[in-house]
């Protein structure tokens, strides 16, 4: 039968919230380059590499396990100012510890807060060396040009080893920080953190580690970052630094990136209620409520953000994560979402993010096309081969590709939505559907489908820097839509 000459279209794809403030997901750009950055530094002796199968379920209870290791060193590209050994037994002697051991600390034996330091003056450039300056444009805080480059070449380096019983967590964490913190402003150095791999400035050290706590209570997106990379056809995010803190590492896998900042709110919030000292209370399942959160600087942004339909609550299904390349040397609570209905997995991570967080209004337009729109819509799918070869070559980091597609309604016609693409081979695009269809039963948001490319109405692309180009179709329609009224 003839298609009908009224169609359903979604002008926008339906957006999840927003964080408030930076990026949630510091984006890699591959797991290879991940590894490789990890391999620059020598991995700190880090207890508890997960012993259960991936995907048991985690255990209930406590996630804090101790003793708790972690390093902190101090770089220096040419001589500091003062002696770093005697400059930290004067910041040592005023903080009133941690106590400086002679050896390397044995976490297992550590009764007390303490700390190893090796000034070492002949083997940074071999077995420590700073991070590239790519990796710097990443994860250096508040490095200058000069000092990034100039870092390239420190030679050496202050190491310091810490270990505390995991009930001290809080306040040995904190004077661990102050103490790197003030002996690198004594000497002039650059702050490296072992388990998130940055670089910091002492400011920067000072304004993101140590002024984000309140009381004892850390700000644990300050103290931790996230890493997110496509895994085979879509992304996946993990943290980093949980381990300082006795607790597990978080990853989230297969998602899409234009779903980076949701995610990245749900990671940080999970991750901000264990370091509150959240318990689970049944195995594999914990009830992540925002507003339960003590730290108001991590709860109060995120609840003024809540689309009108938010829940700000989310049903996690917990297991025990994967290891992968690049991955810190920690157990791994992975984030699941079975707790929530839909076709399949892409659904149902769908249906827990918009129930927790919300979800912008998902417009619907009702109309008829005409040349104009006819012509749009042409030039647009003269861009799709382009657009496929560059799919094909690699997407930066953040990039990602929509495409506006029909499906057929229950009347015969056809309902265009946007899919957020995660794999295209010559005609058959796949990927994920980005809209709530209005008149397709057999369809959900966030279902992972199949469109011809030959059939595509438009596209949209956004490139990591939020530039966006295409979707010129939308335009019209809501031109067509204001002439209506």
């Amino acid at each position: 039968m003839p298609l009908p000459t009224t169609f359903i279209h979604r002008i926008a794809f339906a957006a999840l919230v927003l964080c408030a403030g930076t990026p949630c997901l510091a984006a890699n750009p591959t797991a290879q380059q991940q590894q490789q950055q990890q391999q620059q530094q020598p991995q700190a002796a880090t207890p508890g590499v997960a012993k259960a199968a991936p995907g048991t379920p985690v255990p209930a209870g406590s996630p804090q396990a101790g003793p708790i290791h972690f390093q902190f060193a101090i770089y220096y590209a040419k001589p500091p100012a003062t002696d770093p050994m005697a400059a930290l037994r004067s910041r040592l002697a005023k903080l009133g510890g941690p106590k400086l051991l002679g050896a390397m600390p044995t976490p297992a034996q550590a009764t007390e807060p303490v700390v190893f330091a090796n000034w070492n003056t002949t083997t940074v450039l071999q077995d420590y060396r700073a991070p590239s300056l790519e990796m710097l444009q990443r994860f250096g805080r508040g490095l200058s040009r000069e000092q990034a480059e100039a870092l390239q070449k420190a030679d050496r380096a202050l190491v310091l080893d810490f270990a505390h019983p995991a009930q001290q967590s809080s306040a040995a964490m904190l004077k661990a920080l102050q103490l790197a913190q003030q002996v690198a402003r004594d000497t002039n150095g650059l702050l490296w953190d072992e388990e998130t791999r940055e670089v910091f400035t002492p400011d920067a050290w000072q304004a993101r580690r140590i002024d984000s706590w309140s009381g004892n209570v850390p700000d644990m997106a300050k103290q931790t970052i996230i890493h997110a990379y496509r895994s085979d056809t879509l992304v996946r995010a993990i943290t980093l630094g949980m381990s300082k803190f006795g607790l597990p590492d978080v990853v989230v896998s297969d998602f899409a990136w234009s779903s980076n900042r949701a995610m990245g709110n749900l990671v940080n919030t999970f991750a901000q209620a264990l370091g509150e000292g959240a318990t689970l209370p049944r195995a594999g399942q914990y009830d992540l409520d925002v507003r339960a959160l003590r730290l108001a600087a991590a709860r109060d942004p995120l609840l003024a953000n809540l689309k009108p339909n938010a829940s700000a609550t989310a049903k996690l299904s917990l297991v025990t994560g994967k290891w992968e390349d690049g991955d810190p040397r920690n157990r791994l609570y992975e984030i699941r979402f079975d707790r929530y209905a839909g076709p399949d997995r892409y659904a149902q991570q769908t249906a827990m993010l918009v129930a927790a967080f919300g979800t912008d209004e998902d417009a619907v337009t009702r109309l008829k096309h005409n040349d104009e729109l006819r012509a749009a819509s042409k030039a647009a799918n003269a861009q799709l081969p382009q657009l496929r070869d560059a799919f094909a070559k690699g997407l930066q980091p953040g990039e990602y590709i929509l495409v506006k597609a029909p499906f057929a309604t229950r009347d015969g016609g056809n309902e265009w939505m946007w899919v957020e693409v995660a794999k295209w081979n010559g005609d058959t695009i796949e990927g994920l559907l980005k809209n709530e269809p209005v008149d397709v039963p057999s369809l959900h948001a966030g279902q992972m489908v199949k469109v011809s490319q030959a059939k595509v109405f438009d596209y949209a692309r956004r490139h990591p820097d939020g530039r966006e180009e295409g979707n010129e179709t939308s335009k019209i329609i809501q031109r067509m839509q204001g002439a209506k009224k």
